[in-house]
Formats: C-alpha cells, sequence, structure tokens
C-alpha cells in the first residue's frame, strides 16, 4: 500500500510539468481559438526535441512556432492552411504525422522493413541453432556414424 501511495504522489508531482510547456501568456482569450492552436500544436514536430509536439516542448523554438500558430489562426487561417503555411516553411519533417508520398515513402517503409528483416536473422539463426544441436548440418553419413560410435563408446565407460 505505502508503494502505490508513493507511486501516486510521484504521479502528481510530474503531470504538471507537461502542462507548463503551454505558457499562460501564449493561450488565446478565445477558447475555441485555443482548442484549434492546442490540437494544431499536437500534431507539429518541435525540430529541437524531435519526438515532442510542440505542444509538449519547453523549447524556445516551439514556443516560437505555438506563437506563430496563434497568430495565424487569430488572422483568420483554416487548420489546413496554418499546416500548409508550416510544412511550405520547415517541410513534411515539422509534421508529427508526414503524408505518404514518394518523398517520405522511405520513412514510412523502413520500420516494417527492418522488422521484417529483424525477424527473418531470427528465423535463420534458430534453424541453424537447432540444425547444428542435431548435428545434421556439415557432417556426412560416415562422419555421423563415427560420431555416433564415439558417443556411445564414451557413455558406455
Amino acid at each position: 500500500m505505502r508503494r502505490l501511495i508513493i507511486v501516486a504522489v510521484l504521479s502528481c508531482l510530474l503531470l504538471p510539468g507537461a502542462a507548463l510547456a503551454v505558457k499562460p501568456d501564449e493561450i488565446l482569450k478565445d477558447p475555441v481559438l485555443e482548442a484549434r492552436a492546442r490540437a494544431l500544436s499536437q500534431e507539429l514536430r518541435c525540430m529541437v526535441c524531435q519526438n515532442q509536439s510542440i505542444d509538449d516542448s519547453d523549447a524556445p523554438l516551439a514556443r516560437d512556432l505555438r506563437l506563430l500558430v496563434r497568430d495565424r489562426l487569430e488572422k483568420g487561417d483554416s487548420d489546413k492552411q496554418v499546416l500548409d503555411f508550416l510544412v511550405a516553411r520547415y517541410g513534411n519533417f515539422v509534421l508529427l504525422k508526414p503524408p505518404v508520398e514518394p518523398a517520405t515513402l522511405l520513412l514510412w517503409g523502413l520500420s516494417p522493413l527492418v522488422l521484417v528483416i529483424g525477424i527473418g536473422a531470427l528465423v535463420v539463426v534458430a534453424r541453424r541453432r537447432r540444425s547444428i544441436a542435431l548435428g545434421v548440418e556439415g557432417l556426412s553419413a560416415e562422419e555421423q556414424r563415427r560420431l555416433d560410435r564415439l558417443v556411445h563408446d564414451d557413455s558406455a565407460s
């Protein structure tokens, strides 16, 4: 029970850190625009952190991008126009989920390809180990009989 309480307290202490990325002075007065800004910020990659959205990042560049998103929304841009503007400026890398197109095909296909190659390598290694353990690989029929005799003679003594 004591461990559970400690974990709960530590979790509560860590949660506010994620909420501090968006500073109070960044938040728009219009709650609808702010909700759109937060949704867009979740789709955009922090160019410094790279595996965090700009909504979660404390990096100065992420703050600049959050302010830029909010500025574009206040000027009347649609969500698509904001994303198109940022992609035109920074490329598809700014998107946490880039579109599948010829330029990003390697990005989308590399992980499954590595997974398939890894599974194939494991299968090959497992088969080799199994065949070596069974004594099948690399021994002729004569060598196998000789090995059997040696093992049989060794176990008889």
